[in-house]
């Protein structure tokens, strides 16, 4: 486990490289470093974390987000950490062979709504195949982060789209994202 800790919290890009685009005003968020190890053999991308997810600090942070009830519903014999024990969470994840980033590093938006998002700049991927040698898919959570699965294919890994586990995605229900969730990680032998 002391690798797994390890891998949460570092980035694959540098800090000090600017956005090559010029912000249009809005204040520039900067979102959280992967999770990731060497034993991902899924890596869930997200578009960008939401305003609570940013506060928090924490990946998938805001309470009626569906991503981690759906995955303590898919491993239920896994006790899940509570939420304030974040490091614990991302253990846990890692153990399984999940890993969570997002596209974006950097973004503006005003609110968490993915239709806000102004001037992205996209995550840097070259590293990642190095760093998770047992990367199998990447698992895109929801369509914003969908559009760029054309990029993430030239990582030689399956790459899906799954529906977004946001409280936004209301056309879902829980149950019909679980059962999407479910069927692609069994795919891939995480289930």
């Amino acid at each position: 486990m002391k690798e797994n800790k390890a891998a949460v919290g570092r980035s694959t890009r540098p800090r000090d490289v600017p956005s090559p685009l010029q912000p249009s005003g809005g204040e520039r968020l900067t979102g959280l470093a992967p999770v990731v190890s060497e034993g991902t053999v899924v890596l869930v991308l997200g578009s960008f974390p939401g305003a609570a997810s940013l506060r928090a600090g924490q990946y998938y942070a805001h309470p009626q987000n569906h991503f981690w009830r759906i995955l303590q519903a898919l491993w239920p014999q896994h006790p899940l950490p509570g939420a304030e024990h974040y490091g614990q969470r991302c253990d846990w994840l890692l153990a399984r062979g999940l890993g969570l980033w997002d596209v974006y590093a950097s973004c503006e938006r005003t609110g968490s709504l993915d239709t806000s998002i102004r001037n992205a700049q996209v995550n840097d991927f070259a590293s990642l195949r190095a760093r998770c040698p047992r990367l199998a898919a990447i698992a895109h959570n929801g369509g914003e982060s969908f559009k760029h699965a054309r990029s993430r294919a030239l990582l030689g890994v399956a790459v899906h789209r799954l529906p977004s586990t946001s409280p936004a995605n209301a056309s879902w229900s829980f149950e019909r994202k679980l059962n999407a969730w479910a069927e692609l990680l069994a795919r891939h032998g995480l289930v």
